[in-house]
């Protein structure tokens, strides 16, 4: 499977192909500021998982049916939280 990344994690590219992936981006698709539509679409007919943080086109591959995943702020807001407790476990917050 390839993966489709969203024009916020085109800077992700190399390390997901580092970890062994097939990887386009919006860009590399000439798709840089198109449509969701038009981005979810072009993910159903090349058979590519969007990966996005954007819930409109994670709605719009719901609703499509087309691989995707989400990688929300609040997500990524838990991981580094986790990762600086992790690494500074005597850091008080406020």
């Amino acid at each position: 499977m390839k993966l489709l990344l969203d024009e916020m994690y085109a800077g992700l590219k190399e390390y997901f192909e580092i970890l062994g992936w097939n990887v386009l981006t919006v860009q590399d698709a000439g798709l840089q500021g198109a449509k969701d539509k038009d981005i979810v679409e072009y993910a159903r007919n090349g058979n590519l998982l969007l990966v996005t943080q954007d819930e409109k086109p994670a709605d719009l591959a719901d609703l499509t049916d087309v691989k995707h995943v989400l990688i929300s702020s609040a997500m990524i807001a838990k991981i580094a939280d986790a990762k600086i407790k992790e690494k500074y476990p005597n850091i008080k917050r406020k």
